[in-house]
């Protein structure tokens, strides 16, 4: 089933390692993107091979290391419709007033790989924005794609999901990271522990 607003993912890219939290470039606004040119594609094209590596459904350009407002992302909605895209200088509209329902779940973060802990989101989000090739693109998302635009358009701002939670709880994701942490080396995805999450 083809959801109308999602586009392809560029394809031929070589996944990168993932930047950590804690990582100066994870923690600050990002530069708007302003060239869209084959540096751009490529880089694009690495991140979509990136998340699929480590089998995630957004990534961010800081989450590669650059400083750009740009996420991809490969992830359903509600009614498990796969939408994937590119999204270049997000603008994210969220519910307000009686609109406005949070959602509690489980999320996580390819930068703090191994770790989950409840956050409760709008259950509903839209980003417009632009493409990798300059063109105006608009994703609205519910359930776990709500959830991911958010996610994403946060991460361009610097902001990790772990700001967004009780400092009890960010403890608790820390603890469970590094109780992970073997499985996943400094070059994770290029390379991982023997046994796979």
């Amino acid at each position: 089933m083809s959801y109308p607003h999602s586009r392809p993912l560029p394809t031929g890219g070589s996944a990168r390692p993932i930047t950590r939290w804690g990582t100066a470039v994870m923690h600050r606004e990002l530069a708007e993107v302003t060239a869209f040119d084959d540096d751009l594609a490529t880089l694009v094209a690495d991140m979509a091979a990136t998340m699929e590596a480590a089998n995630g459904v957004g990534l961010a350009a800081n989450q590669v290391g650059v400083d750009l407002k740009v996420f991809v992302f490969d992830c359903p909605d509600d009614d498990d419709v796969r939408v994937t895209g590119v999204v270049c200088n997000p603008v994210l509209t969220l519910p307000e007033g009686l609109d406005r329902q949070l959602e509690e779940a489980d999320e996580g973060c390819l930068s703090l790989p191994g770790a989950f802990t409840a956050c409760s989101r709008p259950d509903t989000a839209t980003v417009t924005g632009l493409d990798e090739k300059g063109k105006a693109v608009e994703f609205h998302g519910t359930g776990l794609l709500a959830r991911c635009l958010q996610h994403e358009t946060d991460h361009l701002h610097g902001t990790v999901f772990g700001d967004r939670i009780p400092e009890k709880s960010r403890k608790k994701l820390h603890k469970q990271h590094h109780e992970n942490a073997e499985h996943y080396p400094e070059d994770w995805p290029l390379s991982r522990s023997t046994i796979d999450d």
